[in-house]
Formats: C-alpha cells, structure tokens, sequence
C-alpha cells in the first residue's frame, strides 16, 4: 500500500449508504483497484463517518476514480450525505505491517516455497545484502539471485520464522532454518545429511514495500560442523 484516501462524510441514511457501497462493489467486480476498504462511525457524533480506502498506488487510485460506476456511485453516495463530503489524498510514508509482509515474502523467495510475489515485487533492483560470512557485500538483484542459487543447489530448505519485530522502516527477524544436504556446497560434496541453523536478520524496507538492504547473523560454523567440515580440518 503507497496511497490511501480518506472520504469524510454526514450522514443519517447510513443503512442506504451500506447498501450503495453494497453496490458500487459488486458493479466494479474485477475493475476495482481498492485493495483494502474500511469504514469507521464517529463515537461522538453518530451521523460522522471516515471511509478509509486503499489502493497499491496514486495512479491506481486515479483508474478506479475514473471508472463509470464509481462517478454514478459518487452522485448517489452525496445525495444521501448531509453535506458535501470531503476527500484526503495520502501518500504512505511508513508502513510497518507491509514491511513485516515484505520480508516474509522473501524468506520464502529465498527457499522457493509457497505462492508468492516475485522478486522485482519484493526486492528493490540496488538491494544491498551485508552477510559477515562474505569477503564482499552482495549488490544488486543479479549477485543476490547468484547468492540465493549457491544455497539452492547445495540444499533444499525452508525457514521457520520464530520472531518478527518491526521499527520504522527496520524488520527484525529471528529464523530456524531447516535443510537436506543435496549437492555441493562450499566445496563439501552432497552428504544428504539433515542440518538446521539458527539466525536473526534486519532488513531495511522502503517507502513502497520493497526490501533495499539486509543484514544477517547466523551459525555459519554450526551448519558447516554438522556437514563434518570441521573434522576433516581437525585432521
């Protein structure tokens, strides 16, 4: 969500209002590009309503208000206002429930698991991934992708998300990552041992959703102790 528009309206006929929105939904099936509609009764003041839509941007906003049968729904819905009603067009600064969204998408991207949002929808193209375990920071969709497939071949995995907090445009994780040893990895030929890790990432979201930066803390020396790496350097 990146625009959202509040409708103030005055009204006495709130049941026929009910029924119009009733309407104006049905009429605007497949057409409508609200994502998400609420609306809320003033406590004190019972004919005050705050109608709250939300739309995945300005221009969608735009094509929806252009539809006929929103102009023919506008005229019934002032008709049974008190007064003329009154629009407040916003712009989404900060979304903290999007954000949360956003990084569990990308746990699952980075597994390939379940129905999900493509990359180009969830990761911005200069994400930027800080991973201690890396002589270089990953830069860019294209050198995270070719991160993402390294684990990919050596492993098919899951993540369980433990923990999610989130401040600001920051989402905090903590994961229980789950895998079989399938293929090579880091030289460490297929075992098909079952290993699992644990770590925490912070991600930084920007104002669309979109993850631009990563930071992550995991048992690297762990999983790499469960694959015997570390015995055959004790020898």
């Amino acid at each position: 969500m990146t625009f959202v528009q509040l409708i103030d309206c005055k009204t006495s006929r709130i049941d026929e209002m009910n029924r119009l929105m009733d309407t104006w939904v049905e009429q605007t099936k497949g057409k409508r590009t609200a994502t998400h509609n609420v609306i809320g009764k003033d406590r004190h003041d019972a004919g005050h309503f705050i109608e709250i839509v939300e739309f995945q941007s300005y221009d969608d906003a735009m094509r929806n208000s252009r539809l006929p049968e929103t102009d023919r729904i506008f005229r019934e819905m002032v008709a049974l206002c008190d007064e003329i009603p009154t629009f407040t067009d916003l712009d989404v600064v900060r979304d903290e429930r999007l954000y949360k969204a956003s990084v569990r998408n990308l746990f699952g991207l980075l597994a390939g698991r379940g129905k999900l949002p493509t990359w180009s929808e969830t990761v911005a193209e200069n994400y930027h991934d800080h991973d201690p375990s890396n002589e270089q920071d990953v830069i860019g969709m294209d050198a995270m992708l070719r991160e993402v497939e390294m684990w990919r071949a050596g492993f098919d995995f899951a993540f369980t998300i433990e923990d999610q907090f989130s401040d600001g445009d920051r989402v905090c994780t903590r994961w229980t990552w789950n895998g079989t040893h399938k293929g090579d990895f880091m030289g460490i030929p297929a075992s098909g041992r079952q290993v699992t890790m644990t770590g925490t990432t912070i991600h930084r979201c920007r104002e669309d959703g979109k993850i631009v930066e990563g930071w992550w803390q995991y048992d690297r020396l762990g999983l790499m102790d469960q694959l015997g790496a570390l015995d055959q350097l004790e020898v």
